[in-house]
């Protein structure tokens, strides 16, 4: 077995972003913490939600504010940063030393002029979603879960779907982080130019985020279809139409029979007005009862559908926010490509659903708009998200990964940076424009490389 692909399955660690819901959702409790800004080492080791990816240390600190982040920084020889442990490999990881923002979860400011909100690094989207709701204000986009953590979805480009919405990260406009050496640095979009686009994606990299400000807009309604069935065939015809049949769109398929199983239809209601839904989508039919995106499974935990108009935090996420998505058994991974090649991007996929029937439990497919964010996975091009949600055999799925990649490797191929892939260092130094550029600002903040771990040395090693 080469040292990469061996490193990769070794640190393969899942999460709960969209499959973890479709195991079944219960409320937890959350774990004791430290108060302190000293490191505490638990009995026990965290792991992420999906439960099979136990961190390399025990010693975790709970800073509540800036001064202990700085305090924690100062004190560490090696630490990383740790959101709400959605990351299925190990980017998040250290040997040495952890820092949770799960205590640096306040709502900060709400600027109605600049149509602005502040936020602490471990805020969750769905808490964000609420109180911005009450006061008419909403966010362009969400990602199917509202249980993950600002910080540390913006840090990866985790995204949500739209031809014409830009990932998370892209609503960013100023950033707060502490350094290696435990200053204070604040970014903006309006003063720090090139340097701001290095920083949103981050990849833990640069320092330990505790402020993030994102732009906001007038709240808005949503409704939603899903349509069932819809034939290979028309989805190569019409690739671009039904990827803009709504505000944001997504098909899941398990890639047997020349068919997508659904497409989740996300539109706007405008002037309080619903628009019944057509009762077909190019061969797709609309369904008569709620779908969840695995058909065996009970819908009860999606947000609601059958054109029922809702509020934009209610229907924008897959999976509802007063339940805690559950333990569960499965592994993901995700590429993107440009949109222009994306039906030839699916074609060869399409093409290979037989050698993963038994390890696969469904992909899902979505639309982001191209951005300027170095490390962003849809950095200068429109592109299209190919997701993997596999069941938890890990052996067949580190194998089966490099030929979905050599498949996807004509595309241009960016793998997420939060899930698993076994692309060498060599080819994402190829593929992303600015990776030596965010090597340097790495270097810039992190000089002695406090911040590095496993994963960061195996991916920017080029």
């Amino acid at each position: 077995m080469k040292k990469r692909t061996f490193l990769k399955l070794t640190s393969a660690g899942i999460t709960g972003t969209m499959l973890t819901s479709l195991s079944g959702c219960q409320k937890t409790d959350a774990p004791a913490t430290a108060p302190e800004s000293q490191a505490t080492a638990s009995p026990e080791k965290l792991k992420n939600w999906a439960g099979n990816l136990e961190y390399s240390t025990s010693k975790v600190v709970y800073p509540e504010t800036v001064e202990q982040v700085q305090a924690a920084i100062k004190q560490a020889e090696k630490i990383r940063a740790l959101g709400t442990q959605h990351c299925f490999n190990k980017i998040a990881d250290s040997p040495h030393q952890l820092l949770s923002a799960k205590k640096l979860n306040k709502i900060l400011a709400l600027d109605p002029v600049k149509k602005t909100v502040t936020v602490e690094a471990g805020v969750r989207y769905g808490t964000l979603g609420e109180y911005l709701q009450e006061r008419g204000f909403a966010l362009h986009n969400l990602a199917s879960l509202p249980h993950i953590s600002v910080a540390g979805s913006i840090a990866t480009a985790t995204h949500g779907s739209g031809v014409k919405n830009g990932n998370l990260a892209t609503a960013v406009s100023g950033l707060e982080f502490v350094t290696a050496a435990g200053d204070v640095v604040t970014l903006t979009r309006e003063k720090d130019g090139e340097q701001f686009l290095g920083a949103v994606v981050h990849l833990g990299g640069l320092g330990v985020v505790t402020k993030v400000t994102l732009d906001v807009l007038p709240t808005f309604q949503v409704k939603q279809d899903v349509y069932e069935n819809l034939p290979f065939a028309e989805l190569e015809k019409n690739f671009e139409a039904i990827m803009s049949a709504g505000y944001s769109v997504s098909l899941f398929t398990d890639w047997q029979k020349n068919v997508i199983s659904e497409v989740w239809v996300k539109s706007l209601v405008t002037g309080g007005q619903t628009t019944k839904a057509k009762p077909e989508l190019f061969g797709a039919k609309l369904a008569t009862r709620n779908l969840h995106p695995i058909r065996e499974l009970d819908a009860i935990n999606c947000t609601d559908q059958m054109g029922v108009p809702g509020p934009w935090h209610e229907r924008l996420p897959h999976f509802k926010m007063n339940f805690t998505p559950s333990s569960g058994k499965e592994l993901q991974a995700e590429y993107f490509v440009p949109q222009s090649n994306a039906v030839a991007a699916l074609k060869a996929i399409n093409n290979l659903g037989d050698k993963w029937i038994q390890d696969l439990f469904i992909s899902e497919v979505r639309t982001i708009a191209a951005d300027n964010l170095w490390m962003s996975t849809a950095y200068k091009r429109p592109s299209v998200a190919i997701h993997f949600t596999w069941k938890q055999h890990t052996e067949s799925v580190m194998k089966l990964l490099p030929i979905v990649e050599e498949q996807l490797a004509a595309f241009g191929a960016r793998p997420h940076w939060g899930k698993l892939f076994t692309i060498p260092a060599a080819q994402l130094k190829a593929r992303y424009e600015r990776y030596a550029d965010f090597q340097q600002l790495m270097r810039q903040y992190d000089p002695k490389g406090k911040f590095r771990n496993e994963f960061l040395d195996l991916n920017f090693s080029a």
